[in-house]
């Protein structure tokens, strides 16, 4: 019964180490998105502000919505080290977690950046749902604002990028749907400046375009922060 359990602290000992990496490796922005459009040095976001890389953005109309699922983007989320990018994403956001032997996180404390409140998430049927992982830029609106001219494996890429995903809120992430920042923004007035900054970051990643209304909501937030300073796929 000793070896037994000695045997288990082992494996999961070894898991909680593939977990550490597959989180290194999914937050190295260079080395997971291998296939994203080519960029200029001052578009890579490393430095300046956020406001001013919206200015760099194009501002067009919404394409048509035609030819949109979500199988465009990889079937479900990506696997790295054997750990899904869900969970890694969990582990990356929460505090306090506890993962099992396939990979998966089992509970944490999350602070959640949309409602600001405390989230207690434990996995379960019941339960998982309360913490969602958003596509910050929604995927739908991605495919109405550029991601349709990318190839399947970029759009991949644009699924799974660290940069574009966040443990939030349940019933909030519901609320947002595939709204832009002309149609939603969170209702934590303290995070608006980091969530439109975090979207104006995978859009200019991802050679993506706004629309007017957007440009506007966005450069609206932004007045009230205007050295508001880009994400980066750890944060």
């Amino acid at each position: 019964m000793s070896e037994n359990r000695e045997r288990s602290r082992r494996n999961i000992a070894v898991l909680v180490i593939l977990f550490v990496i597959a989180v290194a490796v999914v937050t190295s922005s260079d080395s997971w998105n291998p296939a994203i459009p080519s960029q200029s040095s001052s578009s890579r976001h490393a430095a300046g502000s956020a406001a001013e890389l919206l200015a760099t953005i194009p501002v067009k109309g919404r394409a048509p919505k035609t030819g949109y699922t979500r199988t465009q983007y990889g079937d479900g989320w990506a696997i790295v080290n054997g750990c899904d990018t869900r969970n890694i994403i969990l582990h990356r956001d929460m505090q306090h977690v506890a993962i099992d032997s396939t990979c998966h996180v089992l509970s944490g404390t999350l602070n959640d950046p949309y409602t600001g409140k405390v989230i207690q998430f434990h996995r379960g049927a019941d339960s998982s749902g309360d913490v969602q992982i958003d596509h910050v830029v929604a995927l739908s609106d991605s495919w109405q604002k550029g991601a349709q001219q990318l190839t399947r494996e970029q759009r991949r890429a644009l699924a799974n990028d660290p940069l574009e995903l966040l443990a939030v809120d349940g019933p909030a992430n519901q609320t947002k749907g595939d709204g832009d920042a002309a149609t939603w923004l969170p209702p934590n007035k303290s995070f608006r400046c980091q969530y439109v900054a975090r979207q104006i970051a995978v859009k200019a990643k991802y050679k993506l375009w706004v629309t007017q209304p957007e440009y506007d909501a966005m450069k609206q937030v932004l007045s009230r922060c205007p050295g508001q300073i880009l994400p980066t796929a750890r944060d």
